[in-house]
């Protein structure tokens, strides 16, 4: 229903995800200590990042194929889902903060490239509360697809649009944290665009499947 649509979104929520007033701003100490331990270091970091988000992507459709023969409540629970987290983007409720702050869990002084990438990889769990929302959206409309190829694509879009920025601070030396702390101010609107998306897909959710044969 959203097979032609969802990629770019998913690539737009990535985006809108790393300008997260907790991630933008603490990039720069993330990729401080790494830049200076080789040119590929940071690679590795988001491809650990990416690996975490997709494999997100591949348990959320394997869940999704399982429960096929209840398609008609996995859509009820998407449908609402979609409009609760479109309210909470909407509104900056930041629900998914009750999982606390684990930024003590990314060690950015991992050594070497596979440090780098198990630091990806943690981070991926560590800024769930920071990006809960906007990735949960994302994975909702993977798990009613129940497609495992396609879940995977669609998470690793949206890593690739969080790592953009974050492969843009580490490699400028003209981001400084005060910048970022600026450009993480266009967060608050982006969220809010993104926040009536969301809503929109989870209304459209409910015509589609609720009213649409009328």
């Amino acid at each position: 229903m959203f097979s032609d649509f969802l990629p770019v979104a998913a690539f737009f929520a990535g985006v809108v995800s790393v300008l997260s007033p907790c991630i933008l701003p603490v990039i720069p100490a993330v990729f401080a200590y790494s830049t200076e331990k080789g040119k590929f270091r940071p690679l590795a970091i988001v491809s650990g990042l990416s690996l975490s988000f997709t494999s997100m992507g591949i348990v959320t459709s394997l869940f999704g194929a399982t429960l096929t023969a209840y398609l008609g409540y996995l859509n009820i629970f998407a449908e609402a889902l979609l409009i609760t987290m479109g309210v909470s983007l909407l509104f900056d409720l930041n629900i998914f903060n009750v999982f606390g702050n684990f930024s003590s869990l990314a060690n950015s002084k991992k050594e070497g490239l596979f440090g780098g990438l198990l630091l990806g990889l943690s981070l991926g769990i560590v800024w769930l509360p920071c990006v809960g929302s906007v990735l949960g959206s994302i994975l909702t409309m993977v798990a009613v697809s129940g497609k495992i190829t396609y879940g995977a694509l669609m998470l690793f879009i949206y890593s690739i649009g969080f790592s953009i920025p974050m492969l843009l601070v580490a490699y400028s030396a003209s981001f400084s944290s005060k910048k970022l702390q600026k450009v993480s101010k266009y967060g608050f609107p982006l969220k809010k665009v993104a926040g009536l998306i969301v809503l929109g897909v989870g209304f459209y959710m409910v015509y589609q499947n609720h009213f649409g044969s009328f």
